[in-house]
């Protein structure tokens, strides 16, 4: 019985991502009653969060302000698309960390797009985000070339990436006229992603069309991945290489294409960032740590994608949740526990996993000596 649970936890995805959330949610809740807290202020921050519903500290009656919710859904949006990027590369077998790397790129580029291309409106934010898109891509592409010819560990290739992206956006984005230590001047309308419809629905949320870009990645994803011959190949190449090879796949035109369309994810998310959620251009004093957070939901989603969405959905839960639960008088560190909580949990599961192979050896052993 106990093999056959162990066994069912180890083949259901689903079944562990819900089990480690749990245990996340669990020590994190052990975790602010030790500090002193009242862990009923962080999950009421949390509930306020997802639902917009909270209790007004004066009257105590429910009040229902819609922008929580804008704000939640507009938090979730790059840590989905980076958390496509690290599941599809990990599908074929690679670890791809430079999803940030591959974000400022994207959002680099998005920044340049709104200031030197045509301002046509309607045209010139699908300008901009293809441009991100394709830095993004040959950012990644890169590396994939790199693994590929030279069998250069994505590994390490992706964290250099990661710092190369970082600075050489800082030396480019200072050179915008009009640019400070810190913010470009205010975007034209035309390349902003904003809906006026989405804003007055969501009580003036940050939330824009960036929604419907990251429903069009998700779909690409499932597509592209479970319905296509690339999606094949691409699967057989992560499952193994020699064996692929030996089909006649094209494993090194795979490891290239597949972190191209990673770098892609990454570099749309740049764009919905920055043409989404902000009204001028960064100049970036460090990363905003969507990529890494990207490895984490695709972990959690098990590098599928309805998975990837849904864990994107409920790391952006926590994130948005960080405000309300400092107003609650809550140290907002405890979401970053608990969302790595979740990934070592996760984790685990190899581990569970190499027991129980362990233990079919030992009976398949023991059971050998028995007959004979």
């Amino acid at each position: 019985m106990k093999d056959k649970i162990l066994e069912v936890f180890t083949k259901s995805g689903g079944l562990v991502s819900a089990v480690v959330v749990l245990l996340g949610f669990l020590v994190g809740t052990l975790l602010v009653v030790i500090v002193g807290r009242d862990p009923g202020g962080m999950y009421s921050a949390i509930l306020q969060s997802v639902s917009g519903f909270s209790i007004h500290p004066r009257t105590g009656l429910w009040v229902w302000n819609v922008r929580h919710i804008g704000e939640w859904i507009t938090s979730s949006l790059p840590l989905i698309l980076c958390g496509l990027s690290m599941g599809f590369a990990a599908r074929t077998g690679l670890f791809n960390i430079g999803a940030e790397g591959q974000y400022v790129m994207g959002l680099t580029a998005a920044q340049f797009a709104a200031f030197y291309f045509p301002h046509i409106p309607g045209l010139h934010a699908i300008y901009a985000v293809f441009l991100a898109v394709l830095a993004g891509a040959i950012w990644g592409g890169i590396v994939g070339f790199l693994k590929a010819r030279y069998k250069v560990s994505e590994v390490v290739a992706t964290i250099m990436m990661n710092y190369i992206a970082l600075f050489l956006s800082r030396i480019l984005t200072v050179r915008i006229p009009g640019t400070s230590t810190f913010r470009t001047p205010d975007f034209p309308e035309s390349a902003r992603l904003t809906s006026t419809f989405m804003e007055t629905i969501t009580n003036h949320s940050r939330l824009n069309h960036g929604l419907f870009l990251v429903i069009g990645a998700i779909l690409f994803y499932w597509i592209v991945m479970e319905k296509t011959s690339l999606g094949y190949s691409l699967r057989a190449t992560g499952f193994n290489r020699e064996a692929a090879r030996y089909g006649g796949i094209g494993v090194n035109k795979n490891i290239t294409t597949a972190m191209a369309i990673a770098g892609a994810f990454a570099g749309l998310a740049g764009a919905v960032v920055a043409l989404g959620s902000f009204t001028h251009g960064r100049v970036l004093a460090g990363q905003d740590g969507f990529g890494f957070d990207g490895i984490a939901v695709a972990l959690v989603g098990n590098s599928n994608a309805f998975g990837i969405a849904l864990a994107g959905l409920l790391f952006g839960m926590l994130r948005s949740a960080q405000p309300l639960m400092q107003a609650r008088n809550i140290p907002r560190e405890i979401t970053v526990i608990i969302m790595g909580l979740i990934v070592v949990f996760i984790s685990l599961r190899a581990g569970v996993k190499l027991l129980i192979e362990w233990q079919m050896k030992e009976k398949a052993r023991k059971g050998g000596t028995g007959n004979a």
